[in-house]
């Protein structure tokens, strides 16, 4: 597409405030044509609540969203869908005929739905595919102590889960003072950095580069309480090794 152009984007993603804080800032450099919200969540049939994750709700809220007095339904014509694959959803996604789609959160595509876009259909990824697919990447990252593949990932979406051809890849960065109820909300702030960075590179060249995956990484589902635990203290001694001398 040339430059002047005015990009058709829509979003498919879940009603949270770590996504709200996302769709607000790509849309304020690249408008969202549309947003679909997905209602239907998979259930665990295990107990997986940890403490950590009511500060961490609290925190996305009070920080990610200080200043933002806004909507999804304020961003973008929004539609609630109990799953995007739905056939009501792709008849709406036909009829926006977007150049890109942007997922963030959504359950597994369909190929109907990947196709719909012109150009691209991307998929943010809290974690590294080549080693870590499915959910709570980032989580089994820390419980298996591999914090170099704490990273986001920017891919095309395909037939698979979290395999496409991945387009930028960036790494989490902790502090000294890092939570890990902070972790989600520092991944959601990559994400819109690897989004406007696509965004930019597509409206300027007119393309999107990327490689091949070399590997498929291990499936992952819900991480169960009992690991969270394990994944807290095996944070906290991360983060008490970076602020000794040593690391200094």
């Amino acid at each position: 597409m040339s430059s002047d152009e005015v990009m058709k984007l829509i979003l498919l993603t879940t009603d949270t405030a770590h996504h709200l804080y996302f769709a607000s800032r790509v849309n304020e450099h690249f408008p969202f044509q549309a947003i679909l919200l997905e209602t239907n969540h998979p259930v665990p049939r295990y107990d997986t609540d940890h403490p950590f994750e009511t500060l961490r709700d609290a925190y996305e809220r009070e920080v990610l969203l200080s200043g933002l007095k806004l909507t999804f339904n304020e961003i973008a014509d929004t539609r609630r869908v109990e799953s995007v694959n739905e056939a009501g959803s792709l008849v709406s996604l036909r009829r926006f005929s977007p150049d890109v789609i942007i997922v963030f959160g959504t359950g597994k595509l369909l190929l109907p739905v990947i196709h719909v876009p012109s150009i691209a259909c991307l998929n943010l990824h809290g974690g590294n595919p080549e080693r870590y697919r499915g959910l709570d990447t980032h989580l089994w990252a820390v419980y298996h102590r591999d914090f170099n593949d704490l990273v986001t990932t920017l891919h095309h979406v395909d037939s698979s889960l979290d395999t496409g051809d991945i387009v930028f890849q960036s790494q989490l960065r902790l502090h000294r003072d890092c939570r890990l109820y902070e972790l989600r909300s520092m991944n959601t702030k990559l994400c819109v950095d690897l989004t406007l960075l696509a965004l930019q590179f597509l409206k300027t060249t007119g393309r999107l580069t990327s490689r091949r995956q070399v590997s498929q990484g291990r499936y992952y589902s819900f991480m169960p309480s009992t690991l969270k635990e394990e994944c807290l203290r095996n944070f906290n001694q991360h983060i008490a090794d970076l602020s000794c001398p040593l690391h200094k």
